[in-house]
């Protein structure tokens, strides 16, 4: 079942007559990074749902129609899912609310992708942002497992660089700077190429044990590179008819 499957890692041991054997953290904190591995893979195919119904139902009419509330109104849309998981990360419960976030997230994409199947090289661009978020992933990862350095000093700086991330976004959402656009996707490149580091060596060090939580953090840190690297890619080097 869901449950056992992906059941909370918390410590233990176990006792022989006449030996105590203590808790392996190492053997928890590979359960931990196994456990997130297989629920980021499979929290993309919500994902995949969402954007392919979304472009279904021509979401992207609503972002063109009220192109300030309807950003804003699936942003507290995640927000809310995202305090739902939370509250739930320690039962098989976080999981469906996870994969209900990263299906939202999924129909959250609509904008882009539509505006990328317009171009000629459009599937192309989306294959290659794909590629390249990949890249950095599995970069980040070993990195994080082989250095087994711990990251953590980076915390202050990635958040407070992230909130101001999110006001200048809110900002260009109200006055639709186009250059503003494209440099922000760049440093939020860079930026969450920095959390994927951050939250995978929290994981490898024991700073993190809650798998539900650790796939929810690395989902949105791939989830704002692909993004970001799409726009970039659209405006550099979209083929329009």
């Amino acid at each position: 079942t869901m449950q056992t499957k992906f059941e909370p890692v918390m410590s233990s041991s176990a006792t022989l007559p006449g030996q105590i054997v203590q808790p392996s953290a190492a053997a928890d904190r590979h359960r931990v990074m196994r456990n997130t591995y297989m629920l980021l893979a499979l929290s993309l195919l919500p994902t995949i749902a969402g954007a392919w119904i979304g472009m279904q139902l021509n979401f992207f009419a609503a972002f063109v129609a009220h192109p300030v509330a309807t950003p804003l109104l699936m942003f507290a849309a995640m927000m809310g899912t995202m305090f739902v998981v939370q509250r739930l990360r320690n039962s098989s419960w976080g999981v469906a609310a996870l994969f209900v976030f990263t299906f939202i997230a999924g129909v959250f994409l609509t904008p882009i992708l539509t505006i990328a199947a317009g171009l000629r090289n459009g599937g192309q661009l989306v294959g290659i942002a794909g590629g390249m978020t990949a890249v950095i992933f599995f970069g980040m990862a070993a990195i994080a497992t082989i250095s087994k350095k711990d990251f953590s000093f980076m915390r202050n700086f990635l958040w407070v660089g992230l909130l101001l991330l999110v006001v200048a976004m809110l900002a260009n959402l109200f006055f639709q700077v186009p250059a503003a656009s494209l440099a922000l996707s760049g440093v939020a490149v860079l930026l969450f190429s920095g959390f994927v580091l951050y939250d995978l060596s929290n994981i490898v060090n024991g700073g993190e044990t809650n798998y539900v939580m650790a796939t929810l953090n690395i989902f949105l840190d791939l989830y704002n590179i692909f993004v970001s690297l799409l726009n970039l890619l659209m405006a550099f080097s979209g083929q329009r008819d």
